[in-house]
């Protein structure tokens, strides 16, 4: 397999030093240059960068900017999903989210894995785990998700919180590492 396969298999792979990759972060940078460059009113300017970026087109997303990526063709966004400013989804894995989806301010998106070991760190080693998001989640302001995070239908996080693990669904979860505090009932 070459780098890319690997890193959508979720095998260690080399991120820093393959020309491909490096390439196709470089273009996913500058469309997300000029997403965050076009005024907010000129909506067909902005879908338009906003569907080459992730080549496909989402339909009714709001999505602020600044907002920055690491690929763009692995974010799949549901219908009615909201981003707000300043979000850094690092799409090395695929970053699924459901519809009916809001996303506070700062939230950090974060699928790849490092080598614990300094040798194999500054190889450029690294490992992408998808992030999986269900529908009808807020991420209040400053959420970071961690890789291989799924969180469940319905849940809210609390701004500021890190997830570190799953999150089931219609849970109130917060804290450092995020921890369920309550179920949310209807």
């Amino acid at each position: 397999m070459n780098e890319k396969e690997k890193m959508l298999a979720g095998e260690w792979y080399d991120a820093n030093f393959n020309e491909e990759l490096a390439q196709e972060r470089l273009d996913a940078k500058d469309l997300c240059h000029m997403l965050n460059q076009v005024k907010p009113s000129a909506l067909e300017q902005r879908q338009a960068i906003l569907t080459q970026l992730l080549n496909y087109e989402p339909q009714q997303v709001e999505l602020l900017s600044p907002f920055m990526v690491d690929y763009g063709y692995n974010i799949k966004l549901g219908q009615n999903v909201f981003v707000n400013h300043d979000c850094y989804f690092m799409d090395c894995a695929t970053i699924n989210i459901g519809d009916n989806t809001f996303i506070g301010p700062k939230c950090g998106l974060y699928t790849a894995n490092h080598p614990l070991e300094a040798t194999r760190r500054n190889a450029g080693l690294e490992q992408a785990l998808p992030i999986t998001i269900g529908p009808n989640v807020w991420l209040g302001a400053n959420v970071v998700v961690l890789p291989g995070v799924t969180i469940g239908e319905g849940s809210v996080i609390s701004a500021g919180s890190v997830v570190t693990k799953d999150i089931p669904a219609q849970s109130l979860a917060m804290g450092t590492p995020a921890k369920v505090v309550k179920a949310i009932t209807t």
